[in-house]
């Protein structure tokens, strides 16, 4: 008799403990917590870099699962790009080391240079080394800092600098590129 109420006890107490996970599970479904995706990786991703079509402008958004990084280039087409993590970023051609704040870097490449490649003058007015134009990260998840690198040979270096190591996804649309990065594994 005892075992039989030792067991009964036991289920007692244990059906007591799922209604209290499952009420959880159900109060955290409904407060309308998004669902992130996943399955982004941190390898590097990327493509045809060189461009002839002049980068126009750089920007930043956020959104409840990631951080974002959008790149426009009217009339640019499809962008070539290369975005991968790296130890330190150095700037294209001369190799210079640019300190970019955050627990890791990305550097980002995009298939379209600073500068319109039939004048050379500046189309888009990044400084070595500097943060970019006009792109405030202060307050954001992941992102921690931007620096503009250099633009050479039809191709223009950015660094990324993020929370950590972190997953992320390059998105080619119609005369942009997006890098977004994820709050989360």
């Amino acid at each position: 008799m005892r075992r039989t109420a030792a067991a009964v006890a036991a289920l007692v107490l244990a059906g007591t403990g799922l209604g209290v996970v499952a009420a959880g599970t159900a109060t955290a479904a409904g407060t309308g917590a998004t669902a992130c995706p996943t399955g982004w990786g941190s390898g590097d991703k990327g493509g045809a870099a060189a461009g002839a079509v002049p980068l126009k402008t750089v920007r930043a958004g956020r959104h409840d699962c990631f951080d974002r990084l959008v790149f426009d280039v009217p009339g640019g087409g499809t962008l070539g790009y290369s975005v991968r993590y790296v130890d330190r970023l150095h700037q294209l051609a001369s190799g210079d080391y640019i300190p970019v704040g955050g627990g890791a870097v990305l550097d980002v490449r995009v298939g379209a240079p600073a500068y319109d490649p039939a004048s050379g003058t500046p189309a888009y007015p990044g400084r070595a080394g500097q943060p970019l134009p006009g792109v405030d990260v202060s307050g954001y998840s992941t992102f921690r800092d931007t620096r503009f690198s250099a633009s050479f040979e039809g191709e223009t270096q950015i660094g990324l600098g993020v929370r950590a190591r972190l997953p992320f996804r390059v998105i080619q649309l119609p005369d942009q590129l997006v890098v977004d990065v994820a709050h989360t594994w």
